[in-house]
């Protein structure tokens, strides 16, 4: 039996260390091993939640982050076996990985330090799981974008070595640090990590230590684990691309001195890649203001050129371009203002509602600023084309490219991969979740056999070995493995099966009272809603949406109310848009409100509203007699309520009242 300690350096990301100890409890089954985890001062309650189920494990806990090199050596310090693997919390490891990587051992022993395949969790390879070292040719390549540029290339993707088979056994330089399995002699004849790398750079620099001391480094593609990249650095203020670049030009200058024209190039890659992270994430609502004041100034130019009223010749040259660029960025500042460039949406209303707003500002400063007020109908009709420019563009793009569309989904389609015991029980729990909205299609069997079976509300619509047929036919969001019932392996095999649809694959803790996916970590007991303060029940917040409701109501009522009220008499029925018109007396007296809540106006003392006429559970796909799904749309409201969410439901609303009054 082979002697494995296992060192786990953890922070802040507690579920999805509980996942791994559960994996590595079946892939070290068939070995000596001691598991060591150092804790840098987690505040998720991890300490805690180790004492309490895995009372085994060897837990140093520090007072303070000492950072990732400095807390492996404490560990490595202590370490008793022949073999140790160094892995971080954020991973999961197949059944057969220790045990694959022995058998490399045994055969290369030459080997002193190896990684094996590192996933991500969509099933594509993690670039980082083997490395060239960034020497300066190889670092400038990766730094100005070369190595993505040619991906297949010997010359500029040394760096990530993307031009090699990654199914095909190399050695190379370094592997990567979330899971590294060495030698014992390897680390008596080198020591530990270089405390002068507090993250990033420590593996590279302990790579190449190792091959210094006469040892081999080995990408072993035999087997795979998972890794959700970047969970610690989530819970944490570091900034991770300065990180990045501090560790690499500190790689550089200790191993290979740093020339001038080196540090100058890592410096200005931290400036460049933050400028790019910041247009990648704003692309949308920048894009949408440059094309906004385009238009501004296209409109400008067009009507001045066409409007020649009596004697006026038009806008004197001097005061050109300025006369048509300050106008057009006052336009796009208001805009801004009123919130129509957003990150994930394009917003129709909003942008009218500026415009409005603009054209009064801008109109009325002329008045004092006469130098510039060469023609006020230059404005108008400026503005006129723009009401319908601003929102010609904006529904092109929506309907034709999807861009723009409300990012928020209120229900995730949702697949429960396990067995009819745990998927009955699973799936009662999330569905009494009020936290998050899981429309859960169906339940995923081992075997095809059952498909069809019904184990409670839900029904087995596929097996294992067609899951991605059903993820692709149902248009499905979420995967969610029961790791009591599914193998590690089998996850796997259904992630790389599925590489390329789009898929979050999520895995429930083994008590399922938790999922770990990419992006989050969902608990699955009820948030303590007496402890949460939602915009609904901010006093700013009710009274704009009382305002607003008075206002709205009173119009509804002196130009709708008697016309639908005798239509509805003489034809002996009543539409859609007519019952909601009818109703609206309600909303003028505060019975009830234009747009809230459905089933009730409070949950366990928690404030949600008035009753709706409408609200998301109207526009949103559920059924009305679900009280679950009823009430997470309730909280959804009740927490995101504001007087522009109210008018995106009531604009649905109205485009609903017309689609049934055609049918």
């Amino acid at each position: 039996m082979k002697n494995l300690s296992i060192i786990i350096v953890n922070y802040n990301v507690k579920e999805f260390l509980m996942n791994l100890l559960h994996s590595l409890e079946v892939a070290a089954a068939d070995f000596s091993s001691e598991i060591i985890v150092v804790d840098n001062a987690s505040t998720d309650g991890s300490v805690e939640e180790i004492k309490q189920k895995f009372p085994g494990i060897n837990l140093i806990a520090n007072k303070k982050n000492i950072g990732f090199g400095p807390a492996n050596n404490q560990a490595l310090k202590i370490a008793g076996g022949k073999f140790i693997l160094l892995i971080n919390p954020d991973t999961i490891v197949k059944e057969d990985t220790l045990t694959k990587l022995f058998d490399f051992f045994d055969s290369h022993p030459d080997a002193g330090l190896i990684g094996c395949k590192v996933l991500n969790p969509d099933g594509t390879l993690q670039l980082a799981c083997r490395r060239s070292f960034p020497k300066p040719w190889t670092a400038f390549t990766k730094i100005i974008g070369l190595s993505s540029l040619f991906p297949k290339s010997k010359l500029f993707a040394r760096y990530n070595l993307t031009y090699l088979d990654e199914n095909q056994l190399n050695e190379v330089d370094a592997i990567s640090g979330s899971f590294m399995l060495m030698k014992r002699e390897v680390y008596d004849k080198i020591g530990g990590f270089d405390p002068k790398f507090f993250m990033y750079g420590e593996d590279l620099d302990f790579c190449y230590r190792t091959q210094k001391a006469g040892f081999k480094v080995y990408y072993v593609p035999t087997t795979e684990i998972i890794h959700y990249k970047g969970e610690s650095t989530k819970r944490s203020n570091i900034d991770e691309t300065k990180m990045f670049y501090d560790a690499m030009h500190l790689f550089v200058k200790k191993h290979f001195s740093s020339f001038f024209l080196v540090e100058w190039i890592l410096r200005s890659a931290i400036l460049v890649r933050k400028l790019f992270a910041f247009l990648n994430i704003y692309r949308l609502p920048l894009s949408s203001a440059i094309i906004d004041f385009v238009l501004f100034v296209s409109a400008l130019i067009f009507i001045e050129a066409i409007y020649k009223p009596g004697q006026w010749l038009g806008i004197p040259d001097d005061v050109k371009p300025w006369v048509y660029i300050i106008p057009a960025m006052l336009q796009i500042f208001i805009s801004f203002l009123s919130g129509a460039y957003k990150k994930n949406t394009i917003s129709n209303l909003r942008i009218i509602i500026s415009l409005v707003i603009g054209l009064i500002f801008i109109s009325s400063i002329t008045y004092f600023f006469k130098q510039f007020g060469y023609s006020r109908a230059v404005i108008l009709f400026s503005y006129l084309i723009l009401f319908f420019a601003f929102s010609a563009w904006r529904i092109l793009v929506k309907v034709f490219f999807k861009i723009g569309t409300l990012a928020e989904s209120y229900k995730n389609t949702t697949l429960i991969v396990g067995s009819e015991f745990f998927g009955s029980g699973f799936t009662r729990k999330i569905k009494s979740n009020s936290s998050q909205l899981f429309n859960i299609v169906g339940l995923i069997a081992q075997s095809q056999k059952n498909v069809g079976e019904k184990i409670g509300a839900f029904e087995i619509i596929g097996s294992l070995d067609n899951i991605r047929n059903v993820i692709h036919e149902k248009k499905i969001n979420n995967v969610i493995f029961l790791s009591g019932e599914v193998s590690y392996d089998k996850m796997f095999e259904i992630i790389s099966t599925c590489q390329g649809l789009n898929v979050e694959f999520m895995v429930a803790g083994k008590g399922q009272d938790y999922l770990v996916g990419k992006s989050s970590v969902t608990l699955l007991d009820d948030i303590p809603l007496l402890k949460v303060n939602y915009n609904i029940s901010q006093p700013g917040f009710k009274i704009i949406k009382r305002v607003f409701d008075l206002a709205l109501s009173s119009l509804a009522l002196l130009l709708f109310y008697l016309p639908v009220y005798l239509l509805s008499a003489i034809r002996k029925r009543t539409t859609h848009f007519g019952k909601f018109i009818l109703e609206s007396h309600k909303v003028f007296t505060g019975q009830k409100s234009f747009v809230g809540p459905y089933w009730h106006s409070s949950k366990e003392g928690l404030y949600l509203g008035k009753r709706g006429l409408t609200g998301l559970w109207f526009i949103e796909k559920v059924d009305i007699n679900d009280k679950d799904d009823i009430s997470k749309l309730d909280i959804y409201y009740a927490k995101n309520q504001n007087i522009w969410l109210d008018l995106e439901i009531l604009g649905k609303t109205l485009s609903l009242f017309f689609i049934k009054a055609e049918k």
